[in-house]
């Protein structure tokens, strides 16, 4: 309970500094920041008549998809690619090249490539997502399994473990914090891209909803836009980190 007031309190001030900045203190214009009444009217509007071409539920949904489905992506290439790479030293001399080189390429600088590529449907929103949250999964279980206690291998192989078991019992346990820590950079980087690739044809989607809000000069609908993405980040975070705990009890 404690920690939990504690964890409220910046927030509290945020949404106070909020309201005195963009109301009876007039720091900032409507125009440039809106202020909590404005955001109230825009969520109403959006949640019922609707905004962009669908309410606010279809919005979330769109985007929530596209998420999902770019980090689940992300989580079955990713992974399984980063164990190769921690664990067998001439796949890495032969692939990580190429990663390397590619890595810093921003997933944004994709996008033309991806419409050509793929068109304007959900496939190119998701493989722009999928790019942004592809690397720290590598990245993430790669250096995970580069390093797993040298000692705690030996003493299983001394015991008669084969490579198999040496794989599966001791190698993936010991490297699955590094592994959900990969995970939860991954999930960050989707939402991240999200608006990015919501420029892709988008028809509806959180980003879709910002764009439009951009082009109407409307703060309050694009503030909650990004609201949801914030919340909607969080909820996700939280529940990987509650996956993470089942998992792993003994780093409860």
């Amino acid at each position: 309970m404690h920690r939990a007031l504690i964890g409220a309190a910046p927030i509290l001030l945020l949404i106070i500094a909020w309201f005195a900045a963009t109301g009876p203190l007039g720091l900032i214009a409507p125009l440039k920041f809106p202020s909590p009444a404005t955001t109230l009217a825009s969520l109403e509007t959006i949640a019922g008549p609707g905004y962009a071409g669908a309410p606010l539920l279809v919005h979330i949904e769109t985007s929530l998809s596209l998420v999902l489905a770019g980090f689940a992506a992300a989580t079955l290439t990713g992974i399984p690619l980063g164990l190769l790479l921690g664990c067998n030293r001439y796949a890495n001399a032969f692939i990580n090249p190429v990663f390397q080189l590619l890595r810093p390429i921003a997933p944004i600088a994709w996008i033309p490539l991806t419409i050509l590529w793929f068109g304007l449907g959900d496939i190119a929103k998701i493989f722009v997502v999928w790019l942004a949250a592809f690397a720290p999964a590598v990245i993430n279980t790669q250096t995970a399994v580069r390093g797993v206690n040298r000692t705690i291998v030996e003493a299983a192989r001394v015991h008669g473990a084969n490579s198999a078991h040496l794989f599966l019992d001791v190698t993936i346990p010991a490297a699955l914090p590094g592994i959900f820590t990969g995970l939860q950079l991954s999930l960050q980087a989707c939402w991240m891209v999200l608006v990015a690739a919501e420029l892709v044809g988008a028809y509806a989607g959180l980003g879709h909803v910002m764009m439009v809000a951009t082009d109407d000069l409307d703060p309050g609908m694009i503030f909650v836009a990004m609201l949801c993405v914030a919340m909607l980040g969080v909820a996700m975070s939280l529940f990987l980190a509650r996956l993470e705990a089942w998992v792993l009890p003994w780093r409860r």
